[in-house]
């Protein structure tokens, strides 16, 4: 059988994939699996508790429930949904955005998969432009979207430490360079997979250079304000017409509805609703459905900033002290908590590497991500790459709990003695 170029590389192996894969072979083993990899958020009884009445009020509406799913809506997402996004946006953050500058998609991922073969890859005149991550480690899902290869480029960040066990990157302004073959930069904020939040006054110097070299800036905010709002450091999300804003439903709680929100000038909208006519015909309606009264109420302001943040920020606290006191005694760091709800742990001189310590890890029945997928567009050898690990802190506290000790075993080990 033969296939074509994108058929192969979109089938291929591919990092997410693979731990895709593990992760469904996992679940469908029958083994007591500590699920601390992958990106579910976490099943929050208060939160649950008001989709469930958002989806009664739903079925009770005349025959909304039925119009909801029996019908196709139109390529940029339900009307409905997209007012209500643009009214609240404009209301918290004083945006002069429309609901033309709003367009759904079925999850932040196709978002992404638009976005970046829109403004990279291969152009009429035959000439190359790329994504620039300006610091990874980034989103491991960036990595294999592109259309055509080698379409990232990325820069080591700056280290700073905050003290002898927590420390932070930083963009490292003095080595960026935008060159004529960058289309456009791309950041996540708060920063899959280290929890980093950009500074306001790193975004307003990465929205100028953007401004400058005349191509967009696209801002992940799959955990940020106004909703999930899993924010610890107090940042102001802003907007411009070079800005592209990219939010979701997921990490809200609402994963399986895969329902991407994307804020965008006009033109840009124009282009992602073309694009879902072609990939989908339509995005899908359900999370929508379920969202839009909690939207226009302010509900979901209110659930994400007093149930959703406080519930991730001490998950974070007490994950992190369990680390302090199981790591003692090995040279480890973890980056600051600073949002979403993963932990990002460093281990200098590492004698393995990561992609070695996640398979002693599944043996021992704990799923992390290692470290080496999140570094997409980095040419240079690095061994930092290999020293990390992605540890998502958002399930039962007994299984965090029991999974961040058998990790400490595994890491003691793999120094003492790495055979």
């Amino acid at each position: 059988m033969k296939i074509s170029r994108f058929g192969r590389k979109i089938t291929g192996i591919s990092g997410i994939g693979q731990l895709m894969d593990d992760l469904g072979i996992a679940l469908a083993g029958g083994r007591d699996i500590m699920m601390l990899g992958g990106g579910n958020p976490a099943q929050i009884p208060e939160v649950q508790k008001s989709f469930r009445a958002s989806m009664e009020n739903l079925l009770r509406d005349g025959d909304k429930f039925e119009r909801t799913i029996s019908s196709y809506g139109p390529p940029g997402g339900d009307h409905e949904f997209i007012e209500a996004v643009c009214a609240l946006l404009r209301g918290q953050f004083g945006w002069d955005i429309q609901p033309k500058n709003i367009a759904l998609t079925d999850g932040s991922q196709t978002a992404f998969f638009i976005l970046f073969n829109i403004f990279a890859g291969v152009f009429e005149d035959g000439t190359r432009r790329k994504i620039l991550f300006p610091l990874v480690p980034e989103y491991i899902g960036y990595c294999d979207v592109g259309i055509a290869e080698d379409l990232f480029v990325s820069y080591r960040p700056q280290i700073e430490h905050i003290d002898a066990r927590v420390f932070k990157y930083k963009i490292d302004f003095e080595k960026i360079e935008i060159a004529d073959d960058i289309g456009a930069i791309c950041v996540s904020r708060p920063t899959n997979p280290s929890s980093n939040v950009l500074t306001d006054a790193e975004i307003e110097k990465l929205s100028e250079l953007a401004g400058a070299n005349e191509i967009p800036l696209i801002v992940d905010n799959a955990y940020g304000a106004p909703f999930p709002n899993i924010l610890f450091e107090d940042v102001k999300p802003d907007w411009n017409e070079n800005t592209i804003f990219c939010m979701s439903l997921s990490k809200l709680g609402l994963p399986a509805a895969r329902t991407g929100i994307v804020i965008a000038r006009k033109e840009v909208i124009e282009m992602v609703s073309k694009a879902n006519a072609i990939l989908s015909l339509a995005p899908g309606g359900m999370g929508p459905a379920i969202a839009t009264d909690m939207v226009r109420s302010g509900q979901i302001i209110t659930l994400s900033r007093d149930v959703i943040k406080p519930f991730y920020q001490d998950k974070a606290q007490a994950v992190l002290k369990q680390v302090f006191q199981e790591f003692g005694g090995i040279d480890f760091h973890v980056h600051k908590p600073e949002g979403a709800f993963f932990l990002w742990l460093w281990f200098p001189d590492l004698p393995i590497t990561c992609a070695e310590l996640y398979q002693r890890l599944k043996n021992r029945g704990v799923m992390i991500i290692p470290g080496h997928y999140f570094f997409p567009g980095l040419k240079e050898q690095w061994r930092h790459k290999n020293e990390c690990i992605r540890v998502n802190y958002s399930q039962d506290p007994a299984i965090v709990s029991a999974g961040v000790k058998i990790i400490a075993e595994e890491v003691k080990k793999a120094y003492h003695d790495p055979t």
